[in-house]
């Protein structure tokens, strides 16, 4: 073999091994978004049911 066959050989690799962890990254960003997302989703329903229930439990000590 040449150097320059080995030369592309190499690079070819590098290049195809570059691309895979790229694409490997967006998978695992794609899916920490949904996660960090899940968590606000979940914050936000427990803030509403806990200013419901204080919103009740006022209007129930009122009336």
């Amino acid at each position: 073999m040449s150097t320059k066959s080995i030369a592309r050989i190499a690079l070819s690799l590098a290049l195809l091994s570059g691309a895979g962890v790229s694409l490997s990254a967006c998978n695992t960003v794609h899916g920490a978004g949904q996660d960090v997302s899940s968590i606000g989703h979940n914050v936000s329903r427990g803030a509403n049911a806990t200013q419901d229930a204080i919103q009740r439990n006022t209007d129930a000590s009122t009336h």
